[in-house]
């Protein structure tokens, strides 16, 4: 299977994914000549978090200016423009090489977190991707979530047996102590008190001492499972990594699939 031929669905909720984490994987799969679709619930054009884009809060927390610009352009793009509905009668991912999970802490995400259509998606595809297999996931930051909550056939989580990083919950801990004076409990996607991401899917695995990996380096990390064709990372600077490690992931195993 060529390039080219690689059909890759991004699901997103209408607003509140990070640009980064959303605009990074779009471009360098549109270099690696893959086949984009964006996926809202109703088809609506998908809209960024604008903390992350605009103003103080973009210049002290927010995507670099250079996630600002590949993201400016991601919005020009067609399929940007006109998404399909994850929600539409007959929705499935089951056409996809390659499904992708962006991330982001803004509340707005939580309708494709915990959304009964996107779980049970996900649900039937991710077992799919169990090696040896020609279709493969990524997901990053809360992404991740929207795994970890989909349940297969055997009523577990389809990260139950899998290796996965997701937002460490130290690193959402001091952004949310430090900055919820001005900002509230903006990064409290659940709102104050909630369980933080890591806890979140560390109890959907098995063994979550082995099988959640985690690092609180600044430094790019992603996990590369070997059970699923799954790739992870954890907040922004993963992005890069995360699409290159990706986009190698599923060349090889497409091309192994001719």
């Amino acid at each position: 299977m060529a390039s080219g031929e690689v059909k890759v669905a991004i699901l997103m909720a209408d607003y509140g994914h990070d640009p980064t984490e959303t605009a990074v994987p779009y471009t360098e799969f549109k270099k690696a000549g893959f086949n984009i679709t964006f996926f809202t619930e109703n088809g609506a054009s998908p809209q960024c978090d604008k903390k992350m884009l605009e103003g103080w809060t973009q210049k002290l927390l927010g995507a670099t200016k250079e996630a600002v610009n590949v993201y400016d352009e991601m919005t020009t793009a067609s399929e940007w423009k006109t998404p399909s509905s994850w929600s539409s009668p007959g929705f499935s991912l089951d056409a996809f090489s390659l499904v992708f999970l962006p991330g982001g802490h803004e509340k707005g995400v939580r309708q494709i977190i915990d959304s009964p259509i996107i779980h049970k998606a996900l649900g039937e595809y991710f077992p799919q991707t169990r090696k040896p297999s020609a279709k493969s996931a990524a997901a990053i930051c809360h992404g991740v979530m929207a795994l970890s909550e989909a349940e297969g056939a055997n009523g577990q989580s389809v990260l139950y047996d899998a290796t996965t990083t997701a937002l460490p919950g130290t690193m959402e801990d001091v952004a949310y102590q430090g900055t919820r004076l001005f900002l509230g409990d903006y990064y409290k996607t659940y709102g104050a008190g909630s369980e933080n991401v890591e806890e979140s899917v560390r109890k959907k695995l098995k063994d979550n001492k082995v099988q959640y990996k985690n690092s609180l380096g600044l430094s790019p990390f992603v996990v590369e499972d070997e059970t699923y064709n799954y790739v992870s990372g954890r907040f922004p600077p993963d992005a890069q990594l995360l699409a290159e490690k990706t986009i190698a992931l599923v060349k090889s195993v497409t091309q192994g699939a001719k």
